[in-house]
C-alpha cells in the first residue's frame, strides 16, 4: 500500500522553509503597520474630526429654527415631502452674526430703530424726540413730523456682552455634537479610530507582504489575473466607499434625524457608536461594489454564465436588495442608495464576463 505523499514533496522549499518565509512576510507587514498606527496616533484628532463632518452638519442643519408647524402635525407623507424638498428651500429670517468678529460671550444683533428709541424713553423720558427725515435742501422751519415706516423699520447692529452667553452658547451647541457617556469613551474610540486609519493607509504595504507570499505558489498565468483584476477589486472598494461617505452618509443621517425630530425624540449621538457606524457603513459599500469580481468569479469556475446572469436578471435584482437590506441600517434611504449602484455594477459584471470570454477565445489575447 503506497505511503501518504507531503503535499511538498514536489515543492522546491521544504514545510519549515515555508513556515520561515511566511513568518517573516507577517512580520513585515505588522512592523508595517505599527509605523502607521503610530503616524495616525499623533493626528488622530484630525481624522476623528474628518468623521465627525457629516453628523455635525447633520446636526446644525436639524437644529436650525424651524416654523413651529413644520413638524408637529404633519403625517408620514408630509415628512417625506419635507426632506427632498428641504434643499430647496431658504431660510425667511436670518440673524446677521460675525463669529469671527466677536468672542464666545459676545453676541450681535439687529435692533429695530423704533424698538431702541423706545427704551430709551422708557429709561429717560423726553431725550429723545422726533426728526424728520428730507432731504438738505427740501428743509424748512416747520415742526418735525414722524419718522417715515421705512425709518422705523431700519435696524442698528448692537453687541451684547455677557458671561452667561458663553455658557448659553456652549450649552446649546452640545446638541450638534456626538456625546460621550463614559469617561474613557472618547480615548478608547481615539485609539480604535488610529488603529483603524493605521491599517488603512499601510494596507498597500500589507497586501504586498502577502502578495509576495502567496506569488511564490502561483504559476505564471494566474499571477497575470491577479496583476489584472486585483488593481480592478481595489478600484471598486475605494469608489464604494468613497460613494458612501460623501454623497449616501448626508442623505441618511439627514433622514435619520429628521425622523426623530418628526416623532418628537431629542437625538444625542453617542460618539463611539456613531464611529462604528461611519466606519462599517463605508465598508458595507466597498464590500458590495465587489459584484463584478464575484461574477466574473463564478463564471470563470463553471457555475454561472453570461446567458445565466441575463436571463435570471429579475432574480437578481431581488437579490440584490435583500442584500442590501441586509448589509446597511434599518432605513430605507441607505438600502436603496446601494440597490441602485448595485443594478448597474450587475450590467457591468455581465459586460466584464462577456469581454474576459472575448479575450479567452482570442489566441492572440
Amino acid at each position: 500500500m503506497p505511503r501518504n505523499r507531503d503535499l511538498f514533496d514536489d515543492s522546491t522549499m521544504t514545510f519549515g522553509e515555508h513556515l520561515e518565509v511566511l513568518r517573516t512576510h507577517v512580520w513585515r507587514a505588522l512592523l508595517g503597520m505599527m509605523v502607521g498606527v503610530i503616524i495616525c496616533l499623533f493626528i488622530g484628532n484630525h481624522i476623528v474630526g474628518f468623521l465627525r463632518t457629516p453628523i455635525d452638519n447633520a446636526l446644525r442643519k436639524a437644529n436650525m429654527p424651524v416654523a413651529a408647524d413644520d413638524l408637529g402635525g404633519m403625517d408620514f407623507m408630509g415628512f417625506v415631502r419635507q426632506l427632498f424638498s428641504a434643499a430647496e428651500e431658504t431660510p425667511k429670517e436670518e440673524i446677521v452674526v460675525a463669529p469671527d468678529a466677536l468672542a464666545d460671550d459676545e453676541l450681535l444683533v439687529q435692533i429695530p430703530i423704533e424698538s431702541l428709541k423706545q427704551a430709551i424713553e422708557s429709561v429717560a423720558p423726553g431725550t429723545i424726540k422726533p426728526v424728520a427725515v428730507s432731504p438738505p435742501e427740501a428743509a424748512t422751519d416747520e415742526e418735525p413730523t414722524e419718522p417715515s415706516e421705512d425709518v422705523v423699520a431700519q435696524t442698528v447692529p448692537l453687541v451684547i456682552k455677557a458671561p452667561e452667553l458663553e455658557l448659553f452658547r456652549k450649552t446649546s451647541d452640545r446638541f450638534n455634537r456626538p456625546v460621550a457617556l463614559k469617561v474613557e469613551e472618547a480615548f478608547m474610540t481615539y485609539i480604535k479610530v488610529s488603529m483603524v486609519a493605521g491599517f488603512a493607509i499601510t494596507s498597500p504595504w500589507i497586501f504586498y507582504q502577502v502578495w509576495l507570499f502567496v506569488a511564490a505558489g502561483l504559476f505564471p498565468h494566474e499571477r497575470k489575473y491577479v496583476h489584472t483584476y486585483l488593481p480592478m477589486s481595489l478600484g471598486l472598494f475605494i469608489a464604494g466607499a468613497l460613494f458612501c461617505f460623501y454623497m449616501v452618509m448626508p442623505i441618511v443621517l439627514d433622514f435619520l434625524i429628521g425622523f426623530n425630530k418628526w416623532i418628537g425624540v431629542e437625538l444625542q449621538p453617542r460618539l463611539s457608536e456613531y464611529i462604528s457606524f461611519v466606519l462599517m457603513l463605508p465598508v458595507m459599500f466597498g464590500l458590495s461594489f465587489q459584484l463584478p469580481m464575484v461574477m466574473l468569479f463564478l463564471e470563470r469556475i463553471g457555475i454561472m454564465t453570461v446567458k445565466g446572469y441575463s436571463e435570471n436578471w429579475r432574480m437578481a435584482v431581488l437579490v440584490i436588495a435583500i442584500v442590501s437590506m441586509l448589509l446597511t441600517p434599518s432605513d430605507p434611504q441607505s438600502m436603496l442608495l446601494m440597490m441602485f449602484p448595485l443594478v448597474f455594477l450587475y450590467i457591468g459584471g455581465i459586460q466584464l464576463c462577456k469581454l474576459s470570454l472575448t479575450k479567452s477565445a482570442d489566441p492572440l489575447a
